[in-house]
């Protein structure tokens, strides 16, 4: 300044020099446009550049719910905390709003860091001489609980206001806030939202009701204390100081927005009772392992990725666990301790319930052990399918007659369960009888595929070769679980296409959608699945074992009033060591097993006595209580495909039916398949005036009459029971070879195919073990069976009887037998000596 003096008057002038000052402002504001454009600068690279999500810097619990949402397991996370993450669209809005009203009502206009709040929260602290004050914004309380800031000393305040800055540079707000209700403490090991809800209140984050999301907004200020106060119980320090909090928040919540009624809660508000973290369900054990033992796939829109929504239904469920329990207990007295079960909806097929065993938590049972996983011969349950195939392949047809017979399959002589043989049987009445020597030779006559190639074909796990098995595999010489049984027997309700069972939600939906969008493509060629039957075989087979009667009904014709429509199968392993009953009724499969997963045997682990009985409690008591919407279970059965019809048959046979035969029905037959051929039993037999057989050379025909012309098996095992066949005249004098083209060759059936016999060294008189039986089954029409070992002739045995054969030496022969009507069969034989 300068100042001059002139008289009175007086004269100032500030000099500024005009250089000075244009320079000052141009220093500045390129400061502050460079300062800007750097922030902005950081905040882009920041933003844009590569970073973790928020959600993978914390682990995650694992919650399993079902169907319904109903939360089945809630686990722990890697860190011993229990934290369900949950997107911010599944946390309700209410929970939102009340968190923000309690710990940041400008959380979405500042930076990450509240200037005024931080300083307040000092003066208050260090001034003011009152309690600790904290000034944290959301932000801020999300950083210390990411990084661990301690944020009690002002450098670690510092470090928590850049990691918060940190944080606002690189995420929206909405991922910051949605970061925070999933790691804020809720009390004990409990952090976020998702969690608290579940353990606290046993819903989703996304359902909580105002006065829910008011008590939580209030805990993480005070979380030992408020949080821990539900956990200890009774009415501490803690409680009171819950209750205190969440009252206070009321009135705030009130004086903003009116009366919480507005929200929509009802008009008489109560502060809900928080329960503890002891008391989470531990539901479906078993199916919740199995779930968690499935690989997580890549999350789908609108799911979390700590949530796994499953298949279950928990009313099936408890209804599945309610009849295990109570059936065990009363069976005890029989040895009869564990019990396992699986329902699956057909349909999809999804799991529905699943019961691993009687009881989880028993370990004198191995309760822990699943047995719907553990592999267990199936027994009978697979004969179905090898029929199936037969069907399939033109070896039978439903009314097709098998023998049940002595018969031997290579070294290997097959009994039934009760001990005896039944006869000429219907290819029907043999499935639902389970006859094993029908079923065998079913399956001996098998070409590509047989029963090994389906059951690998459906993924069943066989781990050595079709020889190892043999024919034995469809009596259960192999190994299945129930899920690999369950799988082929929703093949027959899903016209013959096997496909992996679901467990997951989102699977199923998936499922449904494709199937909705191209329904013929996922019914002709299905690409999540696998062919293993015709669609024709598929309601043939179910349509037979519907007519298997409940063990407590004799006669098949009586399946036709049970209350509930069922298809249904038993089996037995080998040594009672497995129980089985499995089968369709509705749209559900259900198996049963009952046994003991050490393996031990027990005469009360018979399928139709021990399994059974809980199968048909468990269906009756689905039909009656938990209906399907849209399925008549006490009359549904499957429709006819359009290439499968009805035909007359002959009772007897199975054959189309001649004029003689007196007995008829009807039967199901696949045209252009199925081997109906005109029936070969009754027949036409020509007599001469003394009742003998004649023929063109002979004496004149005199009369006709009908005979039921029996192989000789069949026809010995008539007469053991008492019921002899009346048989076939001798031949008229000119008729030893009578014309009968329809009658069969003879079968041999010893010596046995496959089979070495052995030579002892001669010692004088041969010894009754050098020789070698020699029976073949014969057409009624036949009366004695010639027999050849390569050239030489051995002797001749009559019909139904057995001669014995010496071989001279060890070697290779080719046995034939040769009947009077010069049919003949052969077969090789090794010998060996003795050593």
């Amino acid at each position: 300044m300068v100042t001059s003096e002139k008289g009175s008057e007086r004269s100032s002038e500030v000099v500024v020099p005009p250089r000075r000052r244009r320079f000052g402002a141009g220093v500045y504001v390129g400061a502050s446009v460079i300062a800007v454009a750097v922030v902005a600068t950081v905040t882009i690279a920041l933003r844009l550049g590569p970073h973790p999500t928020l959600a993978s810097r914390v682990a995650s619990s694992t919650a399993i719910t079902a169907a319904d949402g109903t939360l089945l397991r809630l686990t722990l996370a890697e860190d011993g905390q229990y934290r369900l993450w949950t997107p911010l669209d599944h946390i309700s809005p209410l929970l939102v709003e009340a968190t923000l009203l309690y710990e940041d009502r400008q959380f979405f206009r500042h930076p990450g860091v509240n200037p005024f709040a931080l300083g307040r929260a000092a003066a208050r602290t260090y001034l003011g001489g009152d309690r600790r004050v904290g000034g944290s914004t959301l932000t801020m309380q999300l950083a210390r609980r990411l990084w661990g800031v301690s944020s009690r000393t002002v450098s670690g305040k510092l470090v928590q206001i850049a990691r918060a800055l940190q944080l606002e540079a690189q995420y929206s707000k909405r991922d910051i806030l949605e970061a925070y209700l999933n790691v804020a403490p809720y009390g004990g090991n409990i952090e976020g939202a998702g969690a608290a809800s579940a353990i606290y209140f046993r819903r989703p984050a996304a359902a909580l009701t105002l006065a829910e999301a008011l008590t939580l907004a209030v805990i993480p200020q005070s979380p030992t204390r408020r949080g821990g106060a539900a956990q200890r119980g009774g009415e501490d320090e803690g409680a009171v100081g819950l209750e205190r909090a969440r009252n206070g928040l009321l009135a705030r919540w009130t004086a903003r927005d009116g009366a919480p009624a507005a929200k929509g809660n009802p008009t008489s508000f109560a502060w809900p009772r928080l329960r503890r973290p002891d008391d989470l369900p531990f539901a479906a054990p078993h199916f919740v392992d199995r779930v968690m033992s499935e690989p997580q796939p890549a999350t789908p829109h609108g799911t979390t990725a700590s949530e796994r929504r499953t298949t279950l239904d928990p009313r099936l469920q408890r209804l599945l666990e309610r009849h295990v329990r109570a059936y065990v207990a009363r069976q005890h007295r029989k040895g009869i301790d564990n019990a396992a079960a699986l329902l699956v909806d057909a349909r999809v097929p999804a799991v529905r319930a699943l019961v691993g065993s009687a009881n989880f938590f028993d370990p004198r049972i191995n309760g822990q052990v699943n047995g719907t996983r553990a592999r267990r011969s199936p027994g009978s349950t697979l004969k179905p399918f090898a029929y199936a195939l037969g069907l399939d392949q033109g070896v039978i047809h439903p009314a097709t007659m098998l023998r049940d017979v002595p018969t031997a399959f290579a070294a290997y002589s097959p009994e039934n369960f009760d001990g005896r043989f039944a006869g000429p049987l219907s290819a029907k009445e043999a499935l639902i009888r389970s006859r094993n020597v029908p079923a065998m030779t079913v399956a001996g006559r098998l070409a590509r595929p047989t029963l090994y190639g389906l059951l690998r074909s459906a993924g069943v796990d066989l781990p050595f070769p079709e020889d190892h098995y043999g024919l034995g595999l469809v009596l259960g010489t192999g190994e299945v679980t129930m899920e690999e049984l369950v799988s082929l027997y929703a093949a027959l309700a899903n016209r013959g296409v096997a496909r992996p069972l679901l467990w997951r939600l989102d699977d199923e939906r998936a499922r449904a959608t494709a199937t909705a969008a191209n329904p013929l493509a996922a019914r002709d060629t299905p690409s999540d699945g696998v062919r293993l039957f015709s669609e024709e075989s598929a309601f043939l087979i179910r349509d037979m074992l519907s007519d298997n009667p409940r063990p407590t009904t004799r006669l098949a014709a009586a399946a036709e009033t049970l209350p509930v429509d069922v298809a249904w199968k038993t089996g037995t392993s080998w040594g009672f060591r497995d129980a089985w009953a499995v089968g369709l009724f509705g749209p559900y499969v259900l198996a049963i097993w009952v046994g003991d997963f050490s393996g031990a045997g027990n005469p009360a682990f018979v399928g139709a006595e021990a399994a059974a009985p809980l199968f048909f409690q468990i269906v009756d008591s689905i039909a009656a209580q938990h209906p399907v919407p849209g399925v008549d279970l006490y009359t549904h059965r499957a429709t006819a495909p359009r290439t499968v019809r009805r035909v007359e048959v002959c009772a007897v046979s199975g054959g189309l039916p001649t004029a003689h035969c007196p007995h008829r029905r009807s039967s199901w037959f696949i045209a252009g398949r199925s081997p109906i051929e005109p029936c070969a039993i009754h027949r036409t037999v020509a007599l001469d005036a003394e009742g003998r057989r004649t023929c063109a050379l002979g004496p004149p025909t005199v009369r006709t009459e009908v005979f039921e012309v029996w192989p000789s098996d069949l026809a010995k095992l008539f007469s053991t029971a008492g019921l002899p066949r009346r048989p076939l005249p001798s031949a008229a004098p000119g008729c030893d070879e009578v014309e009968s083209p329809r009658g069969a060759a003879p079968r041999i059936t010893s010596p046995l195919a496959g089979v070495t016999y052995t030579l002892r060294p001669s010692r004088g008189e041969r010894a009754a073990g050098d020789t070698v039986a020699l029976q073949a089954v014969t057409d009624g029409d036949a009366s004695g069976v010639y027999w050849f070992a390569d050239q030489a002739f051995l002797g001749r045995s009559a019909r139904g009887s057995t001669l014995f054969w010496q071989p001279g030496h060890p070697g290779s022969f080719m046995v034939r037998a040769v009947d009077d009507l010069g049919r003949a069969d052969a077969r090789a034989v090794a010998i060996e000596a003795q050593p």
